[in-house]
C-alpha cells in the first residue's frame, strides 16, 4: 500500500517532468560551446582588437560589440520561437526617446521555445559571456520582445541603467535590406563622453545576436522603420553586473540670453495682426493665459508679413547648421547672419522691447518695467533672492568678494527681463530629447513658438511639441505646428518639454518623395 507521502512527492516528481517536457531545449552556436574561441574572444575584447571566427565576429569600432550568427543551431527551434513570440500581447510605446511595440516581461513566460530560450541565454551563455568578459554576471533575468514596425524609432541613447553590463538583441526579421531602415546604428563619441555621428550601422539579420557593454561610450539608435511591409521583430534585454566606472556629467554651456532691442510700437503696428494690438482684447487674452497658462493666437502675423517669410525661410542663400548632440537633439538652425532682411526684421520683432512689452499684456508676467507686480512674482522673486544668496555666499567665499555687492549685482541681473532664441527647420529625423541636464537647469520661463511651412502637416508626422511632469509620463500640454499661430506657454521647474521625432510620413506625403518636406519656427524663451 502506497503512503500519502509517497503519493504527493510521485505528484510532485510528475509535475517537474511536465515542466520540464514542456521547456524546449535551445542549442546555442558551436562559437559558444569552442574554449578555444572564447579565449580568443577574451583576450580580443581585453586589447580592443577585431576578432572573427566563423559566424562570431567581435568589432571594437566605434565600441566594442559582438555579432553572432545562426545563433540557434535549429531552425525549427528558431520558426517555432518567432510563432510563439508573434502570439503574444504587444503594448504601443512611445514618448520623446520611442516608438514601437513591447510585449510584456519574459521572465515567467511558460511557452516550450521562449523558456528554452531564456534558460540558454541566462545559464549557459550567461556563463560564457561573463568568462569571456571577467566578471560575475548576475543570475537577474531582464528580457522582453519588441514589434518595430514602419515609423517607429528608437533614438541615440547608452543604455545606461544601474546593474545593466551588457546588452543583447536577438534578431527574428525576414530578409532585410537597408533601404527598410531599422538598423542598429553605433556612434563615435568626443572627449566629453558625447555622442558625434553615426559611423557603423548593423543591419536585421535572422537568428542573429548582437551584444555590447553598456559603458559611457555605448551611444546607438535603432533608426526609423521605412518599410511599410516588414515587420523588425527582436528579443532583447540586458546581463547584469557590476557597472562600469563612469565620468562626471557632462554640463551644456546654457543658451546666450539677451535683453530686449530698443524698438518701439512701429514695429508692432508694421507686423502684428491689429485684433492683438486692441487693449481690450489683450485683456481678454490675458484671463485666458493666466486660467490654463498657455495660448495659441491663430493669424499673429498681419498676412502679407507672414506670406513673405514663409517665402524667404525656403530661399537656398539661408545657411542651416545641424544641432546636437544626438542624445538631446537633432534639428537644424539659421545662421542669423545669412537671413533675408524680412526673416531678420520678424527675428527683431520678437526681441524688440515693445514686444516684450505685449507679451506681458498677454500673459501677465513681468516682462516689462511697465508691467505690475502681483503675488506670484513675489513669490518667485523670494525664491531667487534666497538662492541667489546661497550662491553668493558660496562665491564669496571662494573669491574673497563681498557677499553684499555679489548680491546687489545678481537682483540687478535677475529682475531685467531676457530672452534667448533660434529659428529651426523641421525635417525628416529632426527630434529634441529629455535629459538629466534639462532637469536640473528647469526654471519659470515663458516660451514662444510660431510656425512656417505647415500647410497640410499632419499631426502622425511628428514635429509637435510634448510638455511633461518631470519624472513623470503624464503628458500636460502638446502643441502641434500651425502656420501663423503664436503659441505661448508658461512652464514652471517642474515642466520640461520636447519635439516628437519628425517621421517618414512628413516626406512620402510631398509630392515629390525625393524632397524631404520641412517646416520651420521661431523658437524663444523669455525670462523674468
Amino acid at each position: 500500500m502506497t503512503s500519502k507521502r509517497q503519493q504527493n512527492e510521485c505528484t510532485k516528481t510528475d509535475e517537474k517532468k511536465k515542466k520540464k517536457k514542456c521547456e524546449a531545449t535551445a542549442q546555442l552556436s558551436s562559437c559558444v560551446e569552442d574554449e578555444h574561441v572564447k579565449n580568443a574572444v577574451k583576450e580580443a575584447w581585453s586589447q580592443r582588437s577585431h576578432y572573427s571566427h566563423g559566424d562570431l565576429e567581435l568589432d571594437c569600432h566605434p565600441f566594442p560589440h559582438c555579432i553572432i550568427k545562426n545563433f540557434l543551431i535549429s531552425e525549427t527551434f528558431v520558426e517555432n520561437l518567432q510563432r510563439e513570440l508573434l502570439d503574444l500581447n504587444f503594448h504601443e510605446k512611445s514618448n520623446d526617446l520611442y516608438k514601437f511595440k513591447q510585449s510584456d516581461d519574459l521572465r515567467k513566460r511558460t511557452e516550450p521555445h521562449i523558456a528554452g530560450l531564456r534558460a540558454a541565454l541566462f545559464g549557459q551563455f550567461r556563463c560564457w559571456l561573463g568568462e569571456m568578459l571577467g566578471v560575475e554576471l548576475e543570475p537577474t533575468v531582464d528580457i522582453s520582445c519588441a514589434r518595430y514596425e514602419y515609423t517607429d524609432v528608437l533614438l541615440c541613447h547608452d543604455d545606461e541603467l544601474e546593474g545593466r553590463r551588457v546588452a543583447f538583441i536577438l534578431y527574428l526579421v525576414p530578409p532585410w535590406e537597408s533601404s527598410d531602415g531599422g538598423t542598429l546604428d553605433l556612434y563615435t563619441t568626443d572627449c566629453n563622453f558625447q555622442p558625434q555621428k553615426i559611423v557603423k550601422s548593423l543591419l536585421p539579420c535572422w537568428n542573429t545576436l548582437v551584444l555590447f557593454e553598456v559603458s559611457p561610450v555605448s551611444f546607438h539608435q535603432v533608426s526609423e522603420v521605412l518599410s511599410q511591409e516588414k515587420c523588425r521583430l527582436s528579443l532583447s534585454g540586458w546581463f547584469h553586473g557590476p557597472s562600469l566606472e563612469r565620468p562626471p556629467r557632462h554640463i551644456e554651456p546654457s543658451n546666450p540670453r539677451s535683453l530686449h532691442l530698443p524698438r518701439d510700437e512701429t514695429l508692432l503696428l508694421e507686423w502684428v495682426n491689429p485684433v492683438y494690438l486692441d487693449i481690450s482684447y489683450q485683456e481678454k487674452i490675458q484671463g485666458e493665459f493666466e486660467d490654463s497658462s498657455e495660448i495659441q493666437l491663430k493669424d499673429f502675423l498681419k498676412d502679407e508679413k507672414f506670406r513673405e517669410v514663409n517665402e524667404a525661410l525656403q530661399l537656398a542663400q539661408i545657411q542651416w547648421m545641424r544641432r546636437g548632440p544626438p542624445n538631446k537633439r537633432c534639428f537644424e538652425v539659421a545662421s542669423l547672419d545669412t537671413l533675408p532682411q524680412c526673416v531678420n526684421a520678424c527675428w527683431e520683432l520678437l526681441r524688440s522691447e515693445a514686444f516684450f512689452l505685449l507679451l506681458s499684456n498677454f500673459t501677465g508676467l513681468r516682462l516689462h518695467f511697465l508691467c505690475p507686480a502681483d503675488d506670484d512674482d513675489e513669490t518667485k522673486d523670494e525664491e531667487k533672492e534666497k538662492k541667489n544668496e546661497q550662491e553668493d555666499e558660496q562665491d564669496g567665499e571662494n573669491r574673497g568678494s563681498s557677499p553684499e555687492s555679489a548680491n546687489t549685482s545678481r537682483e540687478k541681473e535677475l529682475s531685467t527681463p531676457m530672452c534667448c532664441g533660434e529659428l529651426r527647420r523641421w525635417t525628416q529625423g529632426g527630434y529634441t530629447l529629455l535629459h538629466d541636464g534639462e532637469a536640473a537647469c528647469a526654471e519659470y520661463a515663458l516660451d514662444l513658438v510660431l510656425p512656417f511651412g505647415c500647410a497640410g502637416w499632419q499631426s502622425d508626422f511628428g514635429g509637435f511639441t510634448c510638455y511633461v511632469a518631470n519624472e513623470e509620463d503624464e503628458e500636460l500640454l502638446t502643441v502641434y505646428p500651425e502656420d501663423n499661430s503664436l503659441a505661448l506657454i508658461y512652464r514652471d521647474k517642474e515642466t520640461l518639454k520636447f519635439v516628437k521625432h519628425v517621421n517618414h510620413k512628413s516626406s512620402s506625403d510631398s509630392a515629390d518623395s525625393s524632397t524631404c518636406r520641412a517646416f520651420y519656427d521661431f523658437s524663444f524663451v523669455y525670462y523674468e
